[in-house]
């Protein structure tokens, strides 16, 4: 009995509790449109409860509060929630329709079971997270952002400098919210702007610190994604928003903290309201610092200061070769370490190639393997390890980056000048005007200036660099980046003929060209080429350069296959005594220079062919007759011959005519004739007057003369110079005048009427008492004019009789440099203590003795003490300057 009833009990046990179960399951679908309603309800609720605390986080943020952890936890939920919900709710028809039996069972168990289960679940975690989304704090105070230290590279080398000068600049009381660091490609702006992040750490300043990539193609959200991140407000609902209202949410935050925002590589302007960034003021404090290798970027984002990020100086660009290749390949020969100054010395003091080529070197430990790399570097760079894979790519970026192809060719034909050399601004424009790069349809001077865009745009974009002693004349490419021109001229190697370029390099005949069919262009410039012979077939050559050679003669047929040749220079080739026949060929030629040649006859029946040419520069003929055929000259190089009367009458015929520079040697008469030439003087840019006696008549420059920008005159006697003037301004373009060796000239207050004037030399002028004499420049249209407001550098040298520059202190505001030498009598300057340039690069005064700097009168204690510290002796020799005159050969000024 007992056995029986122990398992009756068992029995009934297990049936109630499977019972209880079927109730259980059989409810996930006897129940399920029930608790489909109650999980829609609850759902709806939710999405309100999150849409209420979404809105108030909203507005904490808006304070520059940051959301609390566990309220984006809870919303990151809610949102997965509201997604699993729909997915329920979008099949409720489906499964609805498989019911029966007024819905107590259905169609298919299985599915329904499986269904009404996850949706009995569903409700329960929907009523979960509602009972949980009660949140009486939802944001607290954000703390400020750590500045992260970035990794640098352990060779850095030649920066201190740089790096306490922009720290100093960037901290500094006088306002400087906004800095740019621009510099050509590989020079170390990144490297610097590292540095600075990681200076806040080390100066532990109270301020945000927020880095940012700005990749080439500017995209707004991945800037402002980046500040979010070190913000703390990336996040699933920072995804969802768009790009106004992520730029709200950061200024939000920003507006509150001090911060400075670094950004490095700009290729154009970032709006930082668009980001949502504030400005920094000097109420807010706050920084923002960027780099660049455009300096026009600088200007677009109104930067405060702006630091150009130069090459290292020889010693520092030897120094982080040397850390580079290291002591090991160093220490292995004896020989290397000359050797390898040799190869830092080709990199220029550029970062980037010296970082790159250091280690390439650093483990070739033999002075065969050292030497061989010279030998590449001098003759085909481009070939050298790593040059094309590590070195140009980086810098043609910022040559991709120049928006019109007409700036890129303009850009490539650079590299044809010498390594190392000066590239002159209006030469530059000169051959650019005569490939057809600019158009001179509209006249030169139109031209000139686009070509001065040009130029500028170029130096802007860190290709070309403005460099001393005159950077208004003055250019030079960096040699890395000449490589770089010279390998995308060749399409990247694939044809090193099209640019045949060996400037400077001391060839004494021309070089062996395997195809001179596919030679575009070519410049021997500067090298010790004695002989053109042959007959090259150049079917594709525009430009040929061949100044500053050893030329003695050229063979006939030399220029017979060169149907396209537009640009010629066989200037200053003192040996060349006459040009081929075969000129006549060149039916495309546009610019001619054949100055500084002793080419004394040139029959013009050789140039009759040459109908296109605009520019022509020549040597002293002793004749130009027929030079009227060539009616679409437009500029002309030109020494007067003494013995053709006929000159003026030749030239007022060239109707397209529309810039002279000319020279006139010992013979009076066709100086004279020329100044009583409107149409000529009109257009006169230079004048050079040499070996004449005007002491009885003087010298009267018209009033036409006001495109006049250079004057010179060398071993004259001249009694007195004047400009027929009707207003004070009339010679604005006169900008420099140089006088060596001038006889009975006692002033030169003509110089009055030159406004613009920026370079005045006077060397040897016995005679020479005042610059500008008091009496007659107060006495007629001389009166009330001040002098010199643009004046530069101004040289005396040999003036034994100079008593007065003016009478009286001049503002001079932009005199850099003043050389006295051998003026006894000269001792008062006109300059107060507010006079020359100011700042750091401001006015110089050099001079030869002791005895006269100690007895210059000062104005005042105060214009002594300012000058007297700026005053160096010497230097023994004056630099050589090249001005961009077509006539003056370089002279001799600091």
């Amino acid at each position: 009995m007992g056995g029986c009833l122990s398992v009756s009990v068992s029995c009934e046990k297990v049936v109630d509790n499977f019972s209880q179960w079927l109730c259980v399951k059989g409810s996930y679908i006897h129940n399920l449109e029930e608790n489909l309603r109650d999980l829609e309800t609850a759902m709806e609720e939710l999405k309100a409860r999150r849409v209420d605390l979404s809105t108030r986080v909203d507005n904490e943020e808006m304070k520059g509060l940051r959301r609390l952890s566990e309220v984006q936890v809870w919303l990151t939920k809610v949102e997965k929630l509201e997604s699993d919900v729909n997915g329920l709710v979008n099949v409720r028809t489906t499964e609805l329709q498989r019911l029966c039996l007024c819905g107590v069972c259905s169609k298919s168990l299985k599915l329904s079971y499986r269904y009404g289960k996850r949706v009995f679940l569903k409700l329960g975690e929907v009523k979960k997270q509602k009972s949980e989304g009660v949140f009486e704090v939802v944001a607290g105070k954000a703390p400020a952002s750590e500045v992260i230290e970035r990794r640098i590279q352990p060779t850095i080398v030649g920066q201190e400098e740089v790096l306490e000068k922009a720290w100093n600049r960037l901290m500094s009381d006088d306002g400087v919210g906004i800095m740019g660091l621009h510099g050509m490609g590989g020079v170390g702006k990144t490297t610097l702007l590292t540095q600075i992040n990681n200076k806040f750490i080390e100066k532990k300043n109270n301020f945000d610190v927020i880095w940012v990539d700005v990749s080439k193609e500017l995209q707004i959200q991945k800037i402002q994604n980046q500040v979010a991140k070190k913000l703390g407000l990336d996040g699933e609902d920072w995804n969802q928003k768009d790009e106004e209202e992520k730029a709200c949410a950061i200024h939000n935050v920003l507006k509150r903290r001090k911060f400075v925002l670094l950004m490095d590589d700009l290729w154009e302007k970032v709006e930082l309201t668009l980001i949502g960034v504030p400005y920094p003021d000097r109420g807010n404090g706050c920084k923002i610092v960027f780099t660049t290798r455009s300096k026009e970027v600088c200007g677009r984002m109104r930067v405060d200061a702006e630091m150009e990020v130069q090459c290292l100086l020889p010693q520092d660009a030897l120094e982080l070769f040397k850390k580079v290749v290291g002591e090991t390949t160093l220490r292995s020969d004896p020989s290397i370490p000359e050797l390898a100054a040799e190869v830092a010395k080709k990199c220029h003091g550029l970062p980037l190639a010296l970082t790159v080529i250091g280690e390439a070197m650093s483990y070739r430990r033999t002075i065969q393997e050292w030497k061989n790399a010279i030998h590449e570097l001098n003759s085909n760079a481009v070939k050298f390890s790593d040059m094309e894979d590590k070195i140009l790519p980086v810098l043609k970026f910022s040559y991709d980056s120049l928006k019109e192809e007409n700036l890129k060719s303009c850009f490539l034909y650079c590299a044809l000048v010498r390594q190392d050399g000066f590239i002159y601004k209006d030469n530059l424009i000169d051959y650019w005007i005569g490939e057809g790069m600019i158009d001179a349809s509209e006249g030169i001077e139109m031209a000139e200036n686009k070509g001065y865009e040009i130029i500028g745009s170029l130096v802007r974009a860190s290709l070309l660099m403005e460099v001393e002693p005159d950077r208004r004349m003055h250019m030079r490419m960096h040699d890395v980046v000449r490589e770089m021109a010279l390998w995308i001229a060749s399409d990247f190697g694939k044809e090193e003929d099209a640019f045949i370029v060996h400037a400077g390099a001391r060839l004494r005949e021309m070089p062996n060209v395997e195809n001179w069919k596919v030679v575009r262009r070519i410049s021997l410039m500067d090298n010790c080429i004695g002989h053109l012979a042959g007959s090259p077939e150049c079917l594709e050559l525009t430009t040929f350069l061949m100044n500053d050679n050893v030329l003695k003669d050229i063979s006939m047929e030399f220029f017979k296959s060169m149907p396209k040749l537009v640009v010629l220079d066989l200037s200053r080739n003192g040996s060349l005594l006459e040009m081929p026949d075969g000129i006549s060929k060149l039916v495309s030629l546009q610019y001619l220079n054949l100055s500084g040649t002793r080419i004394s006859d040139l029959p013009m029946c050789l140039l009759q062919e040459l109908e296109k040419l605009i520019h022509l520069g020549l040597p002293r003929l002793t004749t130009i007759a027929g030079i009227s055929r060539l009616q679409n000259l437009k500029i002309l190089v030109l020494t007067f011959p003494w013995d053709d009367h006929n000159t003026v009458e030749e030239l007022e015929t060239l109707k397209n005519l529309q810039v002279l520079y000319t020279r006139f040697e010992d013979d009076p008469l066709p100086l004279e004739k020329f100044l009583s030439s409107h149409r000529l003087t009109s257009c006169t840019r230079e004048v050079v007057i040499m070996n004449m006696d005007l002491e009885s008549s003087g010298l009267s420059l018209p009033v036409t003369m006001d495109k006049l920008k250079f004057f010179r005159t060398d071993n004259c006697s001249i009694s007195e110079i004047k400009m027929g003037t009707t207003c004070n301004i009339c010679f604005s373009s006169l900008s420099l005048v140089f006088l060596r060796d001038c006889r009975c000239l006692k002033e030169l207050t003509f110089l009055i009427f030159a406004p613009n004037l920026t370079d005045l030399v006077i060397d040897k002028g016995k005679d020479v008492e005042d610059i500008i004499n008091k009496e007659k420049a107060c006495g007629g249209e001389e009166s009330g004019i001040v002098p010199f407001l643009n004046l530069n550098r101004l040289v005396l040298i040999s003036l034994p009789k100079l008593k007065n520059i003016y009478w009286s202190p001049l503002l001079l505001p932009s005199l850099e440099k003043v050389v006295i030498r051998d003026c006894p009598n000269l001792k008062k300057l006109p300059l107060s203590s507010q006079s020359g340039k100011q700042g750091e690069d401001g006015l110089i005064i050099y001079y030869d003795e002791e005895e006269w700097i100690e007895g210059v009168e000062w104005e005042d204690e105060a214009t002594k003490t300012r000058f007297l510290s700026s005053c160096r002796k010497g230097p023994n020799r004056l630099l050589r300057r090249q001005t961009s005159s077509k006539l003056m050969m370089p002279f001799c000024i600091v």
